[in-house]
């Protein structure tokens, strides 16, 4: 599955707004020190905006913007065969950002979501307009029998999921320790 794959199946802002505090408020009962989370949520990540973010700690990440224009999804997969540091003009992979509009375009070059030379940090690219009926991505040919081409399948996985089920089958599987289901579920109600 790719960004484009999974822009069908993404829920609307708001549901998928409610799915990202969620996941990060169920991993910080797991992870109260936050100390190499996975998931975290900046409710105040600038006066508009607010932003979920994922990170392995072993230089994939992900990034959903929620502000007044809507949604922004930013994927980095840095193995995947669509990553700019495969390209040796180091560019990121043609028609993931081509396309995103003025109201998103900040983000392509926002420091949060570059390398320290300025270099897009992405391997696939989504939004959605606050007024919008579904999710877009750009034009994109993706390299030829690869599945997870661009690291969307397994960086959205939870979020497309997006239930306490699946989290919690994930944060056992991380943090290799029982989570009780109940818990997650009394979060997911709540977020």
């Amino acid at each position: 599955m790719t960004a484009a794959d999974a822009a069908r199946r993404l829920p609307d802002i708001p549901t998928l707004r409610a799915r990202c505090r969620a996941i990060a408020a169920a991993e910080a009962l797991i992870n109260p020190s936050g100390e190499y989370a996975y998931h975290s949520y900046s409710a105040d990540w600038s006066p508009t905006e607010e932003v979920f973010s994922v990170d392995n700690g072993s230089g994939d990440d992900l990034s959903v913007v929620f502000g007044p224009a809507g949604a922004y999804i930013r994927v980095f997969s840095h193995e995947s065969p669509m990553s700019p540091y495969g390209d040796e003009d180091h560019q990121p992979w043609p028609g993931v950002l081509d396309t995103v509009p003025a109201a998103f375009q900040r983000y392509v070059d926002e420091p949060a979501f570059v390398d320290e030379g300025g270099l897009p940090r992405v391997t696939g690219c989504l939004w959605r307009a606050a007024d919008d009926t579904r999710w877009h991505t750009g034009d994109i040919t993706f390299p030829e029998d690869e599945e997870d081409a661009d690291g969307a399948e397994w960086l959205l996985e939870l979020l497309l999921e997006g239930t306490p089920e699946a989290f919690r089958e994930w944060a056992e599987d991380y943090y290799e320790q029982p989570v009780d289901l109940d818990a997650v579920r009394r979060v997911f109600e709540t977020a």
